[in-house]
C-alpha cells in the first residue's frame, strides 16, 4: 500500500482504509520517517514520541543524544527494542530525513539519515522490532513532521518532477512519466542522449517533498513547473556572472520560494515524483528552462546499498557513474539572493 499516515504543519491524514478497526491491525513491515533539523546542543533532543494504549500499551521514541547519535526505542508490552545510529552532529541548518524501516518476517531493521537530496549520511542494519500496530498509526497525530508507511521505503536518490512535466526529446516534448529506457532526450547543451531508467516514488507531500510551483516568466520559464524542493534549475545571465563568478548555476527550487518566482503548492497528503537517469549528470529542457536530471554520484560502487534504492533493478551494465556536478549548486542564501534580484 505505502504511506498510511502523514502528520505535520498542523495537519494530519490517515488512509481511509485504516480508519475502521485500525487499532487492532499489525504492521509486520513498514517505515517511520521524521524530518528535523538537528542541533549541536549537549542535551538530548526528542524528535518523535508516540504513546498508545490499544491493543496493548506501547511507545516509540526517537532522540538525538549528544556524543552518541540517534537513539530509537520501541516498546511493546514488556518487550523493549533499542537501536543507536552513530552520527556526528555539528550545528546544522539543513533539514535531515531520518527513517527506521523494519521487516519482521525477514528479521531485518534499517536505521538511516539522509539529506533532502537522498545523500545518505549514515545507515545501519539491525534486528527487527516487534511489529508496530494500527494504534501507532492513529497516535501519530500531532507528533511533528513525520509519516508512516506499511512498506520498507527506499533510500538514496530522490525523484523530483511531476509526472506531466514535458521534457524535450528529438521527437518533441514528452511527459517525463512516459519516458522509458532506450528513449532519448535533448540536453540543455543541445545533445540527444539515451534514457537509462525512469523512476518514480509516492511520498508525503510535506517538508522536503512538498510541491513547489515555479512560475512564469521567471528564470526563462514559458510554463509553470511543479517540482519537489530539491529539483534544480539551470540559471544563467549577467546577474549570475556578477554574483557568483560563473556563466551558469544550479538553483534548488526550495531556494526560489518567495511568493513570486515560486510558491509552495497544496496537493493533498501524498505526491508522486518522477525522474530520469542519463549517462552523465546532464540537464534536460522543460518549459524553456534547463532542469537537472537524476544525480547518482558513485552509487554503482555500493552494490550492497543499491538494493535499498529506487535503482535496484537497473542492470549493472547501464548504471552510470556521475562525478561532481559540473555547475555550482547555490546554497539557500545564495538562491534567495538570486531570486530577489530576478524579482526586483
Amino acid at each position: 500500500m505505502g504511506w498510511i499516515a502523514v502528520s505535520g504543519a498542523g495537519a494530519h491524514w490517515v488512509d481511509p482504509d485504516w480508519q475502521a478497526g485500525a487499532a487492532d491491525r499489525l504492521l509486520p513491515r513498514g517505515t517511520v520517517m521524521v524530518e528535523a533539523t538537528l542541533g549541536g546542543g549537549k542535551r538530548p533532543e526528542r524528535l518523535l514520541s508516540i504513546d498508545r494504549v490499544l491493543p496493548w500499551p506501547g511507545s516509540l521514541s526517537l532522540t538525538m543524544v549528544a556524543g552518541q547519535g540517534l537513539a530509537l526505542v520501541i516498546s511493546q508490552g514488556a518487550q523493549v527494542f533499542q537501536c543507536v545510529l552513530p552520527l556526528a552532529v555539528e550545528q546544522r541548518e539543513e533539514v535531515l530525513r531520518i527513517s527506521f524501516a523494519w521487516d519482521s518476517p525477514a528479521r531485518r531493521g534499517r536505521f538511516a539519515v539522509e539529506r533532502a537530496d537522498g545523500t545518505v549520511l549514515a545507515v545501519q542494519d539491525s534486528d527487527a522490532p516487534s511489529p508496530l500496530t494500527g494504534g501507532d498509526v492513529l497516535a501519530l497525530q500531532g507528533a511533528g513532521c513525520c509519516a508512516l508507511s506499511d512498506e520498507v521505503e527506499p533510500l538514496g536518490p530522490v525523484p523530483t518532477l511531476a509526472g506531466d512535466t514535458q521534457v524535450a526529446t528529438p521527437q518533441g516534448p514528452r511527459r517525463v512519466a512516459d519516458l522509458r529506457c532506450g528513449d532519448t532526450v535533448v540536453t540543455h547543451a543541445g545533445a540527444a542522449v539515451p534514457v537509462l531508467a525512469q523512476v518514480s516514488r509516492t511520498v508525503p507531500a510535506m517538508g522536503t517533498f512538498r510541491p513547489v510551483r515555479l512560475q512564469v516568466p521567471y528564470f526563462g520559464l514559458n510554463k509553470d513547473l511543479i517540482v519537489a524542493p530539491g529539483q534544480c534549475l539551470v540559471v544563467a545571465g549577467a546577474d549570475v556572472s556578477y554574483l557568483f563568478g560563473c556563466e551558469a548555476v544550479l538553483v534548488p527550487a526550495a531556494g526560489l520560494v518567495n511568493g513570486r518566482a515560486a510558491v509552495f503548492e497544496d496537493s493533498g497528503p501524498l505526491v508522486t515524483w518522477h525522474q530520469v537517469l542519463l549517462p552523465g549528470h546532464e540537464a534536460m529542457v522543460s518549459a524553456g528552462a534547463g532542469i537537472e536530471s537524476l544525480y547518482v554520484g558513485r552509487l554503482r560502487r555500493r552494490r550492497d546499498f543499491l538494493r535499498d534504492t529506487l535503482l535496484a533493478d537497473v542492470p549493472a551494465g547501464l548504471m552510470p557513474e556521475h562525478g561532481g556536478t559540473a555547475l555550482k549548486v547555490l546554497a539557500p542564501f545564495e538562491a534567495v539572493t538570486l531570486a530577489e534580484s530576478r524579482a526586483a
